[in-house]
């Protein structure tokens, strides 16, 4: 795949997320909407680290060349893809959780 194709697919991802958490209700306070936009941030984070880990795995691993002379080896790609995947999956859980509303009343 070219990157043109990356950066479409990546911008529809981020479209999706807007439109999709770009709804709040008129009557939500200050501190719902704050949590929203974090939630909303903290997803938009979650799809850039994970495109950002499928990219790398697409075009770097077949291409260990490097950038400006560097010559990562495999094992550090690795180690950096599952990094950004790990934070794109802790950002993800984090991102929903702060979208859904509070609860009034937590029963034990």
């Amino acid at each position: 795949m070219e990157l043109t194709d990356w950066i479409v697919i990546l911008a529809i991802t981020l479209m999706t997320i807007a439109f999709r958490c770009a709804h709040t209700p008129a009557g939500w306070s200050r501190e719902n909407r704050a949590r929203r936009l974090a939630g909303t941030r903290m997803l938009v984070q979650a799809a850039c680290s994970v495109w950002a880990a499928l990219l790398i795995v697409a075009r770097c691993v077949f291409a260990l060349d490097g950038l400006l002379g560097l010559r990562p080896t495999f094992q550090e790609v690795l180690a950096v893809v599952a990094i950004l995947l790990a934070c794109g999956c802790y950002w993800s859980v984090r991102g929903r959780r702060l979208l859904k509303p509070r609860r009034l009343f937590i029963s034990c």
